[in-house]
């Protein structure tokens, strides 16, 4: 039996620019985190004993006989990929919901993976697991997903990626100052405001209108940029940071109309009138996480305000993907 602990992502600066359709000719680039909210996923050897061979367990339960019987397209493409023959339990849990803009979709597919990777005595660099994590995603199942949240999940901790060239993926930890690092924690804070549509369903159409949104696109790049300089600096002010997140926010809900709706958009509002600086709405849009950048003095005023939503305290995590059990047979 592998139990492997992979961690969701916070995306703060240059969702959009981590599509491929973006950045094969622009290069693209992020800043985001991982956090201490996980997917499980445990996988062991299905006792010879019942008449399937593979038992998927998520929100639904899945009994078959063949790989190409799994309805569940990451389960299917990831046994494809490693090329598994054995019968296979496998059982997914999770700290936070699936569909909710933390980048579940390519945690769940890393996190599988890896314990794929484990149960053939194999140990994947943090490298091999994203890029192989988005070849599945992108190139065998197919979605309308980019190239961040594979990375976040593989790798862990506060990063500086960039995407494009020769090695498609360039992962840069954020060399804080500890107390810097602290206080940016402490100004974060995060709501689930419900649902979201599919991310893969919006997605496409930010895809298909990338051509035409490449101004846009090109700001939110330097606002990555602009975000490392003020986390790097010298200064202990990180107002700075908040305000990049507004303007972030206002060009990611222009890009389609399925990014914000008057509910996120209330939401929003209440926030800043509340003391937040900035925010955005983490994930493809239209539900999920809103995440606000505020005054520590400012939390209580934000929650009453934010009454009626899921309020989620969280830290940053540097680990990434993890096998944290791994029992065998003699």
């Amino acid at each position: 039996m592998i139990i492997t602990r992979t961690p969701f992502r916070v995306s703060f600066f240059g969702g959009g620019t981590d599509y491929p359709v973006w950045y094969r000719d622009h290069g693209g680039a992020v800043l985001s985190t991982s956090i201490d909210k996980y997917c499980f996923i445990t996988v062991r050897d299905l006792p010879p004993f019942f008449d399937y061979k593979f038992r998927v367990q998520y929100f639904r339960r899945e009994e078959t006989q063949t790989i190409e019987e799994i309805k569940h397209p990451s389960v299917r493409e990831c046994l494809r990929f490693m090329n598994i023959s054995r019968g296979l339990e496998i059982v997914h849990s999770a700290d936070l919901p699936a569909q909710s803009g933390l980048g579940s979709s390519s945690t769940f597919t890393v996190g599988l993976l890896n314990a794929l990777y484990g149960l053939q005595y194999k140990l994947p660099t943090k490298r091999e697991l994203a890029l192989n994590a988005i070849h599945v995603e992108q190139q065998l199942i197919q979605e309308n997903v980019g190239s961040q949240d594979q990375t976040a999940a593989a790798f862990g901790g506060l990063n500086y990626i960039e995407f494009g060239g020769l090695q498609h993926i360039s992962v840069q930890p954020m060399l804080m100052r500890p107390d810097k690092l602290a206080a940016l924690q402490d100004h974060l804070m995060l709501f689930f405001t419900g649902f979201s549509r599919v991310a893969s369903d919006i997605a496409a159409e930010q895809i298909q209108r990338t051509a035409e949104k490449a101004t846009a696109l090109h700001r939110m790049r330097s606002l990555v940029n602009d975000a490392v300089t003020t986390l790097l600096s010298g200064d202990d002010d990180l107002d700075d940071f908040g305000r990049l997140l507004h303007e972030q926010w206002l060009i990611k809900r222009d890009l389609t109309d399925l990014i914000s709706n008057p509910n996120i958009d209330q939401i929003y509002t209440q926030g800043l009138q509340s003391g937040a600086i900035g925010g955005k709405l983490l994930g493809a849009g239209g539900g999920g996480f809103m995440l606000f950048f505020v005054h520590p003095e400012n939390h209580n005023k934000i929650r009453e305000a934010l009454r009626h939503l899921l309020y989620v305290p969280f830290r940053f995590e540097q680990l990434g993907s993890q096998v944290i059990y791994y029992g065998y047979h003699s």
